[in-house]
């Protein structure tokens, strides 16, 4: 078995001929002292060539390390070429290696040296599909969908938006893409950064794409004003754009429903055209890892992700404090000293949060995680940082705002699913690509494509899971090719063809309260 390490930490599988075996085990980088236990291996267990001399002294569960030579207490335990913590006691060969004997060695804040960029050049690849048919807006971005969606200015209107929705979509559900309300509890009693964050993080959704119609509801007396919220929206086509306040009409439900049918009038005529990967807006999250996820769904996102850049395409990755501890890899990647300032100032602006609010900051994996094999943070960020791919980082922003510059930009935010992935849809992102190895129904309002890092969860979960990474793990199968047919299968997607988060309906918007309730 052989295994390579590409710049910017990505992952490929390598694997000798033998078509539809699984492989057991793998060493993901040569400097690994561990082993990745590819299924369980029960105590006793003589390994499979070449690791022949080694058997298992405990039973290791798929996903879990097992060592692979004697690691001494104090020592490193590296995975992925790096540390991802240090022994707590002597590990023999063969030994399983989890939290009873591996700990973090992340403590506070880091001292960081600009080195210039080191990312390696990528190119498009000849015969790949490189079109895409989307619908054109007035300010020449795309939407994969031609939805109308109902944004709320604070949870008061909640039920009057949702029965809006529920009856323009009797109505009207065969003339557009859809009709959906994307409700929250906020909006009200929130103050300073705390309600600039929603105002900004509701912006980006109503300036969205793949929204051909936005009914925007308020209720009047909130902190989050109609007004203000349409004045942070200035990229909007105000023809594909109504409004009101609940308190200054007689019956909302039949407001809303007047305004609905005004903007599916213009909807209608929406057609779908010839677009370019340039065109792509495309975020990237994970959500219930396990120990394969850093070895083939997220470095099968992250390869993606260098097709899209390199075909001038947008990538958006979140998850901030899913860095930590392999942070310096997005920085080595900067495009100029500029952009590695941010970096360090995203990075070590959201350890400081943890640090206000008396958490710490090395506080992950979960338990889902940990259950899955994922030990240290330092484990879980080498591996999620894989959807990052190669790339050049061109760009960070902040929580709600919107990315501009083709090629990888870094978004604040944190790791929670729910917020994450609504903070990449307001950052303009029109397809996310979401891996997970425990699985998980969420689905978000652009199109969710959600890839199982092994074909039990894809068996188990088909209503879940739009694609199987586990597929990787078959010998002979070819890393390239197999990302290829994914990124062909994308195109199909934000060309129309459904994922599962919209074929089940499962789709909702979360807001990151960080501040004060009055």
């Amino acid at each position: 078995m052989n295994t390579e390490q590409k710049p910017g930490c990505s992952v490929t599988l390598n694997a000798p001929a033998d078509p539809g075996e699984q492989l057991t085990l793998l060493q993901v980088h040569p400097r690994d002292n561990v082993l990745v236990a590819l299924q369980p291996l029960a105590a006793g267990t003589t390994l499979a060539a070449p690791y022949q001399h080694i058997s298992a002294k405990q039973d290791v569960p798929a996903g879990h390390k097992v060592a692979l030579s004697a690691i001494a207490k104090g020592e490193p335990v590296i995975k992925y070429g790096f540390a991802i913590g240090a022994a707590t006691a002597d590990i023999a060969v063969g030994e399983h290696i989890h939290s009873h004997n591996l700990a973090t060695l992340l403590s506070g804040q880091v001292d960081y040296k600009y080195d210039g960029c080191q990312a390696p050049t990528l190119s498009f690849p000849a015969g790949l599909p490189t079109e895409f048919m989307g619908y054109r807006r007035a300010n020449d971005k795309v939407g994969t969908r031609n939805e109308l969606w109902i944004i709320n200015t604070v949870g008061c209107v909640n039920r009057a938006a949702m029965r809006v929705a529920e009856q323009a979509r009797k109505l009207y559900s065969s003339e557009i893409d859809g009709i959906h309300a994307f409700t929250h509890p906020f909006g009200c009693s929130q103050l300073g950064d705390d309600l600039a964050n929603t105002r900004t993080l509701l912006a980006g959704l109503i300036q969205h794409p793949n929204a051909g119609g936005v009914l925007v509801m308020g209720l009047g007396c909130e902190n989050n004003q109609l007004s203000k919220l349409l004045a942070a929206s200035p990229g909007v086509d105000h023809s594909r754009i109504r409004s009101f306040n609940a308190q200054q009409v007689e019956d909302e439900i039949e407001q809303g429903l007047e305004a609905v049918a005004e903007l599916v009038a213009q909807m209608r005529h929406d057609k779908r055209s010839a677009c370019q990967v340039s065109d792509l807006v495309v975020g990237m999250k994970c959500g219930g890892s396990d120990g394969l996820s850093g070895l083939t769904a997220n470095p099968l996102v992250g390869r993606i992700a260098d097709l899209v850049a390199a075909g001038n395409g947008k990538v958006v990755l979140t998850e901030t404090p899913e860095m930590f501890g392999a942070e310096q890899v997005f920085m080595a990647r900067a495009a100029d000293e500029k952009v590695f300032g941010d970096i360090v100032t995203l990075v070590n602006d959201f350890k400081q949060y943890f640090v206000d609010n008396k958490q710490p900051v090395y506080e992950n994996p979960s338990p889902g995680n940990k259950d899955g094999g994922l030990t240290t943070l330092e484990e879980k960020s080498l591996g999620a940082i894989q959807k990052g791919g190669s790339a050049i980082v061109r760009q960070v922003i902040r929580y709600g705002e919107m990315a501009s510059n083709s090629g990888l930009t870094l978004l604040e935010g944190p790791g929670n699913d729910a917020v994450s992935s609504t903070a990449l849809t307001a950052a303009g992102a029109t397809l996310l690509l979401f891996t997970t190895g425990r699985g998980t129904p969420l689905g978000f309002p652009a199109p969710t494509v959600k890839i199982s890092s092994n074909s039990v969860l894809a068996a188990r979960k088909p209503q879940w899971i739009d694609y199987d990474a586990g597929g990787l793990l078959k010998k002979g199968q070819d890393a390239t090719e197999f990302s290829q047919q994914f990124f062909s299968y994308l195109l199909e997607v934000a060309s129309g063809k459904s994922t599962r988060n919209e074929q089940t309906d499962n789709r909702e918007i979360a807001i990151w309260k960080n501040g004060v309730t009055l």
